[in-house]
C-alpha cells in the first residue's frame, strides 16, 4: 500500500469493522471471551475521535454450547434457536467489554428486508445515525433469529459492504483468519501476497474459493472478496487483513490487501437493488434489447422481452436474462406479471392505442435498472 493509500486509511473518519466467527468463538461453539476482549481493546482505543460500526457474527456459534450442540446445525431451524440463545450471549460480552473502556454499545439486528424495501433502509440509516451521534458504538448482526432461506444475505461480509454504503463510511475493514488475500493457497509454495486490487479484473484467476479454516462460520476469502468489491463499487476503501492485525489496519500501516474505491459512490438505491433485493421473476430478453440495456443503458420495453417468469407485483424486484439464460441485469417492474404476458413483443405505441395511455410506459425504468453483466 503507497504512503498515499495508508494516510487515506488513518484518517478515515467512520469505519466499519467486520469479524467473524472464528475469530471470536471456540471450534466447537462458545465465545472465547480472550478473543472479544482482545479485538474490543483495539475498536475502543479506534473509536477515540473516530466512529467505529462493528458487523459481528457469532450468534449462532456462541449458542451451540449451551444448547448442546456439538456443530454449526445444518437446519434452518436449530440454527435459529442457536441464534437466539447465542445473540444475547454475544451482545452482553460486548456491553461488558466495551464498558471497560466506558463505551455503550447498540445492538442493530438486520435483515436483507431491511436493505431491499426502501422505508426499512431508511430506518436502519436513521437508528445507526442516531446511535453514533450519540456516542454509542453500533454491534450489527443479521437477524438470524427471523430471517428465512429467501431473506437471508448468507454471510456477513455483504451484510457489512451494504452497511459501509448505508452510514457512508469512509472504510471498510474485513477481518480474516489470514492476513489479506494471496494469488494462491496461503501455505502453498510460491504462493504471493496480493497487497493492493485496483479494479475486481484484476482478479481473474486468483482461486479465492478456498473455504474458512473454521467449522463455526459461513464466509471463506470468495465473500470477503465480493465483499470488497461490493463496497469499492460503492466508493469504500476496504482493507483485507487478519484479526490480529486489526491495529495495524485502522493505523493505517502497511497490512493485507487493500482495495481501492470507485471514483464515486454508486446510488443507494441501485446498490441496493444488485446486491440486497430478492428477484421475484424473469424476464428473457431477446438480442435487440440485451444491447440496449446494457451498451446504451436504456429502459426496457415490452418489444424487447420473449418471455417472462415467476409471480411478481408491479414494484418488485425481477432479473433480466438473454436468450442463453445469463442473467444480465437487475430492476423494479412496472407491470404486475399476470399483465405482463399480453404486452411481450408489442410496441408502446400500439399498446397506448389498444389499451389506453396508461400502458404507454417502460417495463423496467432506466433509473430503475442495474446492469450486472454482460
Amino acid at each position: 500500500m503507497t504512503q498515499g493509500r495508508r494516510q487515506n486509511v488513518a484518517e478515515a473518519r467512520r469505519i466499519v469493522v467486520k469479524v467473524g466467527s472464528s475469530s471470536l468463538t471456540t471450534a466447537t461453539g462458545g465465545l472465547d471471551a480472550d478473543r472479544v476482549d482482545a479485538l474490543v481493546d483495539v475498536l475502543a482505543k479506534a473509536a477515540e475521535g473516530r466512529e467505529v460500526v462493528l458487523v459481528s457474527s457469532g450468534a449462532i456459534a456462541a449458542g451451540l454450547a449451551p444448547l448442546g450442540l456439538r456443530r454449526r446445525p445444518r437446519d434452518l431451524a436449530r440454527q435459529q434457536a442457536a441464534a437466539s440463545v447465542g445473540q444475547g450471549l454475544l451482545v452482553a460480552r460486548y456491553t461488558a467489554s466495551f464498558a471497560r473502556y466506558g463505551r455503550r454499545v447498540g445492538q442493530v439486528l438486520l435483515t436483507t428486508d431491511d436493505m431491499s424495501r426502501r422505508a426499512h433502509y431508511r430506518n436502519a440509516y436513521r437508528t445507526l445515525e442516531q446511535l453514533l451521534a450519540m456516542g454509542a458504538l453500533p454491534v450489527v448482526n443479521e437477524n438470524d433469529t427471523v430471517a428465512t432461506d429467501e431473506i437471508r444475505f448468507g454471510d456477513n461480509d455483504r451484510l457489512a459492504a451494504l452497511v459501509a454504503h448505508l452510514v457512508r463510511a469512509d472504510l471498510l475493514v474485513l477481518l480474516s483468519d489470514v492476513e489479506g488475500l494471496y494469488d494462491g493457497h496461503p501455505s502453498a509454495p510460491g504462493s504471493s501476497p496480493i497487497t493492493e486490487v485496483r479494479d475486481h479484473a484484476e482478479l481473474a484467476g486468483v482461486d479465492t474459493a478456498r473455504p474458512g479454516s473454521a467449522g463455526v462460520g459461513t464466509g471463506g476469502m470468495a465473500t470477503k472478496v465480493e465483499a470488497a468489491r461490493i463496497a469499492a463499487a460503492a466508493g469504500v476503501p476496504v482493507v483485507l487483513t487478519s484479526t490480529v492485525r486489526v491495529a495495524d489496519a485502522l493505523a493505517g500501516r502497511p497490512t493485507g490487501t487493500y482495495f481501492h474505491p470507485a471514483a464515486r459512490r454508486a446510488r443507494g438505491r441501485l446498490l441496493w437493488l444488485a446486491h440486497a433485493s430478492t428477484p421475484q421473476g424473469v424476464l428473457v430478453l431477446d438480442d435487440g434489447a440485451v444491447q440496449a440495456v446494457v451498451a446504451r443503458h436504456s429502459s426496457l420495453l415490452p418489444a424487447g422481452i420473449e418471455s417472462v417468469a415467476g409471480s411478481f407485483t408491479a414494484g418488485d424486484p425481477v432479473e433480466l436474462h438473454d436468450t442463453a439464460g445469463r442473467t444480465i441485469a437487475r430492476g423494479l417492474v412496472s407491470f404486475d406479471s399476470a399483465e405482463l404476458p399480453r404486452l411481450l413483443g408489442r410496441s408502446t405505441r400500439e399498446l397506448a392505442r389498444e389499451l389506453g395511455p396508461a400502458y404507454e410506459r417502460e417495463v423496467v425504468h432506466r433509473d430503475d435498472l442495474v446492469v450486472l453483466s454482460h
